[in-house]
């Protein structure tokens, strides 16, 4: 029997088949078979998540074969779902063209990347879901159907707008239509200063900066702060790991994060991030001495993405992190706790402890969703047992 692992080896499965795709027949093909048969089919990209989006007793197919642009104009792209997005930039750079932003790691595949919501940093830039106008997605009946933002038909225009952020559950989807910007160069900085004197100084540091984030280290003073922004300056090769670096933006903008970890994170409203961050803080430095793993704090845009966790608000994310080989649970919940008090939303991709009832209490369309979702697989196929538990 094949046996799936998420990357931190934490989420584990053991499927009927894990099945390599391809091309666009192949999977519509699987799709209808296991429709037929009632059986469970779940794409994996990266496995990059947290939480288990993917594990099944069923079928894991891997879009291993779809990778790399199909084609390109003057401000968006169609790119095969399988692609990582640490093979785009160069990629998209060919036809002068870039992501408007991407998060700190880029090891997953675009298509995983945009079924969580995965952002990076700035508080005018909103997560990749945000930039998806076009979709093609292999339907549990056989259909390879094309949705995109300007679709004469409205139920094409709602599979769109539903599956932006699609958990994978209303297909295999095969390829995206990226909105995109032009090719650009980013100038990276970084500096330690007392956390307390950045949260004073953050909305100064957020509002100056294209790109603002800080890590801050449990049971010290010490932020690690960096800011990122264009510049006309011509790269500086070699690059640092991580640091001062200027570059293009493919370049500057993910880390090398070797160090295999759980994580939890959440989105509040931005005007409540730094009372939130000391909130963090303060549970940190009162029940949990043992933990050293950084805590790290983002900025990010309103969208209008369905089950976007920045859906018509202005946000900040706050994440935790313990070893993989560390528990976690305790301390995890009571971050949430801290989170779930100041009106936060948790990361798709990430761990939260949440049901379907509070999650739906977040989500102002989480009934569209569902909707939509259950139009185009009314056989639950797509469903796994962690989507199984938190439907309607």
């Amino acid at each position: 029997m094949p046996k799936w692992s998420n990357w931190s080896g934490r989420l584990q499965s053991k499927p009927d088949r894990y099945q390599q795709i391809y091309s666009e027949q192949q999977a519509a093909a699987l799709t209808a078979h296991c429709n037929q048969n009632g059986t469970t089919l779940r794409a994996v990209g990266a496995g990059h998540s947290h939480q288990d989006l993917v594990g099944n007793d069923g079928v894991i197919v891997d879009l291993v074969g779809l990778a790399g642009v199909i084609s390109a104009d003057s401000g968006s792209a169609w790119v095969w779902g399988g692609s990582h997005i640490h093979t785009l930039g160069l990629a998209l750079q060919q036809h002068g063209l870039a992501l408007p932003n991407q998060g700190d790691i880029d090891r997953q595949t675009i298509t995983g990347a945009t079924a969580t919501g995965t952002h990076g940093t700035g508080a005018a830039l909103s997560n990749l879901s945000s930039r998806v106008i076009g979709a093609q997605i292999a339907l549990a009946d056989g259909r390879l159907v094309t949705c995109t933002a300007t679709s004469d038909d409205p139920m094409e225009r709602e599979l769109w707008q539903a599956s932006r952020l699609h958990l994978g559950a209303f297909g295999i989807v095969t390829r995206l239509q990226l909105a995109l910007v032009q090719s650009y160069r980013l100038r990276e900085q970084s500096w330690q200063a007392p956390l307390l004197d950045t949260l004073d100084n953050l909305s100064t540091l957020v509002d100056e900066n294209r790109h603002c984030e800080f890590f801050w280290y449990p049971h010290t003073d010490t932020a690690q702060v960096k800011v990122i922004n264009p510049t006309n300056d011509d790269p500086s090769y070699p690059l640092a790991d991580e640091g001062d670096r200027c570059g293009w933006n493919f370049e500057v903008l993910p880390n090398h994060r070797p160090l295999l970890h759980t994580e939890m994170e959440y989105s509040v409203p931005a005007d409540r991030g730094p009372e939130c961050m000391r909130a963090i803080r303060e549970v940190l430095e009162q029940k949990f001495p043992e933990v050293r793993w950084p805590v790290e704090y983002r900025t990010l845009a309103a969208d209008d993405v369905w089950l976007s966790t920045a859906y018509e608000r202005p946000t900040v994310t706050i994440s935790v992190h313990q070893a993989v080989d560390e528990p976690d649970e305790p301390y995890y919940r009571a971050c949430e706790e801290i989170f779930l008090e100041f009106e936060g939303k948790p990361h798709w991709g990430k761990v939260n402890y949440l049901s379907g009832e509070q999650l739906a209490a977040m989500h102002l369309r989480w009934g569209d969703w569902w909707r939509v979702r259950d139009a185009v697989d009314p056989n639950g196929i797509f469903l796994n047992p962690y989507l199984q538990r938190i439907r309607p």
